[in-house]
Order: structure tokens, then sequence, then C-alpha cells
């Protein structure tokens, strides 16, 4: 291969990932302002500038695209809870709650910001994606991560943390799943201090209930 070709090929392999970036962030544009179910690859081709079977050079389908566009939205959201689990010099309890607020405070901003994205994850849940349900045993697994080490300072009580951050996903659902959120802004449904409160009630050693 002479210079020149292997100059070529390796500004191609280069540019790839920024190919790519772009694609996502177009695709993630027009799911905001027209709607998941309106957008289609030659409208994400067009804005870009490039034909449609250039974008299938990326990504196969657009199904493919759709996946990569939440998984990058979710792991915004897995990065800042873990950030939070992680924080030095909290308590346990703290922190669960916090992880809590973040995760309704985020699916509430995003809904509000931007109505038309729940049609994706609409999508994302009705077929299944694995991005989804591997987003959910993450989210699980930051739970179990502060239930374990809320055990461990002896501020929690449970002998399987696995099940008690499963059931704490799921009393949080109403306050952090994007479809409950934002088609059933006015169902009736305690507080989330009040809910937060009640969850770690449950969790801590009984003489301190």
């Amino acid at each position: 291969m002479t210079s020149a070709v292997a100059s070529v090929a390796i500004q191609g392999e280069e540019s790839a990932p920024t190919t790519r970036c772009r694609i996502l962030a177009t695709a993630e544009r027009s799911f905001r302002e027209i709607g998941y179910q309106k957008t289609t690859v030659a409208d994400i081709a067009k804005t870009l500038k490039m034909s449609p079977a250039n974008v299938y050079r990326f990504f196969d389908s657009k199904k493919a695209i759709n996946e990569a566009v939440v998984e990058r939205l979710i792991g915004e959201v897995e990065a800042l809870i873990s950030g939070i689990a992680d924080r030095p010099g909290s308590s346990a309890g703290a922190r669960l709650s916090a992880v809590i607020a973040a995760l309704h405070r985020d699916t509430l901003e995003r809904c509000r910001a931007f109505p038309r994205m729940h049609e994706m994850i609409e999508a994302a849940m009705s077929e299944s994606w694995e991005v989804c349900r591997h987003h959910v045993d993450r989210i699980g697994a930051v739970f179990e991560r502060i239930v374990v080490d809320g055990v461990r300072r002896g501020e929690f009580e449970t002998s399987d943390p696995a099940a008690a951050a499963r059931c704490l996903h799921t009393a949080i659902a109403r306050y952090s799943h994007p479809i409950l959120v934002s088609q059933y802004p006015d169902a009736p449904v305690p507080d989330l201090a009040v809910m937060t409160t009640f969850l770690l009630r449950s969790l801590r050693p009984g003489d301190c209930r």
C-alpha cells in the first residue's frame, strides 16, 4: 500500500466515528423536533447532505440508529446516578434519596423539554429493545450497590439486597418511567418525598423504624 493510499485509508477510519456521531446527533434532533415515527433514514441523510446508503454503512437499519440514540441518552442518566451512588462521605440513605430524586428530575425535565421523545421510548419498550433491558439492569445494580453498602454500615437491614433493589426500582417507576411521567402527569400518587421516606423506613433495622 502506497503512503498516499494508506493516508486516505487512515483518514477514512478516523472520520468514521465522527460521521457516526453526526448521524446520531441529527437523528436525536429530528426525534425531538418532528417525532420518532415521522423521522426516516432518508430525512437524516438529507439533513447531513449524504445518501441513505452512506447512513446504512454505519447503521444497518433505522432501529439500529434509534437504539444507539436511546443508549446515548440513558448512558447520561446512568453516569449521573452512578456518580451519586459512589459519592464519598454520604450515608447510604442520603445517596439512595439523591438517586431517586435525580432519576425523577431527569425524566421530568426531558419530558417537558422534548415531549416528542416519548415516541421513541414507547417504541423501544414495545419492541423489547435490548438496550432498555440492559438499562433496567444497570439502574438496579446502582440501587443494589447502595443497599449493600447500607447493610454494611448498619443503616439498612435485608437478607437479600438484590431483591430489595428490585423492589425500590419498581416502587419508583411512577416517578421515573418516561411514559408514565409524560402521559399521566396528574395521576394521584404520593409526593416523591413521601414515597422516598416510606422506602427508606422499610430498609431500616427493625429497632430503628
